[in-house]
């Protein structure tokens, strides 16, 4: 069973990443690998393809391969909410919340996750093109084992962007290398409020592999909500699962974050979440139409979710 994930050394697609290292995949019979695909739209296409069996990645990039959600579903969220953070310069005094920074700045997001930041800005009012704002790619994508926020962190540090885009992990190290100062945490309130249903972390496979195999399905998300209740009981588990896959640094800062996330380990994909993932959607050109819940969601996995 492969999963594809576009960013591995991260927080935001962890329980899938934990799910493999802590052996709760393993105890389900099923003998899981992770696969790497930058950006996202490639590990979904992968999926599309039957390259792989699953894909642990943002919702909104399943419209990418599968237009207007014909032939794949999700079937578990990993976390709840959108998952990036805005992160500036520390040396432009930025206040939480105050998007007046962003004008005339040169800010960092990978392909799909980029999106979000667009309609974010968007929605709070700030025109990129009047104020300037450019969006540009984060440097190092194109080369082997890219990790998103860990990029952006370095190349805050070098000086060549003025922000970032990107997960927790990577806004967690530039905050503790002292040069980077979050502005915008969706998750907790900042920003829009329509923008925490944006999008998710989301675990998602095919129409066809459902039909082939519904068991290797139901078993693949019992073990994701396995793992997110063992994160919970005890999150020095995240400790392990560091030390196993990622650099010390990485592994440092791994545990606070998801720490910090254990409130949106929960694997339920509610109503009002994929009625705000179709908005998004829409306004980010992916979507046409307003897809039902059960276009979206593989409702006969649901009940795995709280059992």
């Amino acid at each position: 069973m492969k999963i594809a994930m576009p960013d591995l050394i991260s927080n935001s697609h962890f329980p899938a990443t934990a799910a493999t290292q802590l052996g709760f995949f393993a105890r389900e019979g099923l003998d899981a690998t992770i696969e790497h695909f930058h950006p996202a739209s490639r590990a979904f296409e992968a999926l599309r393809d039957g390259v792989v069996d699953f894909v642990a990645g943002p919702a909104h990039g399943m419209l990418f391969a599968f237009p207007e959600w014909r032939g794949g579903k999700l079937l578990a969220a990993l976390a709840q909410g959108t998952f990036w953070m805005l992160v500036m310069r520390s040396d432009l005094g930025a206040k939480r919340g105050d998007l007046s920074v962003v004008h005339g700045k040169r800010i960092a997001a990978v392909p799909v996750v980029e999106l979000g930041l667009r309609l974010l800005l968007e929605e709070a009012g700030i025109d990129l093109e009047s104020a300037a704002v450019q969006i540009v790619p984060v440097p190092g994508s194109e080369s082997a084992g890219f990790a998103a926020g860990v990029a952006a962190a370095k190349a805050l540090a070098d000086g060549t962007i003025d922000g970032f885009w990107a997960n927790a992990t990577g806004a967690e190290m530039a905050v503790r290398r002292g040069i980077g100062t979050i502005v915008l945490d969706v998750r907790r309130g900042d920003g829009p409020p329509a923008a925490f249903h944006y999008t998710m972390p989301g675990f998602a496979t095919t129409d066809r592999t459902i039909e082939k195999d519904p068991a290797m399905v139901a078993a693949a998300v019992r073990a994701i909500v396995e793992t997110q209740k063992a994160l919970r009981r005890d999150v020095q588990l995240a400790a392990d699962v560091g030390r196993k896959l990622f650099p010390p640094e990485e592994t440092g800062v791994i545990v606070d974050v998801v720490k910090r996330d254990l409130p949106y380990y929960d694997a339920t994909i509610t109503e009002a979440a994929v009625a705000g993932l179709n908005g998004f959607t829409r306004r980010a050109g992916l979507l046409k139409g307003d897809a039902s819940y059960e276009k979206v969601v593989a409702t006969q996995f649901s009940h795995l979710w709280k059992a």
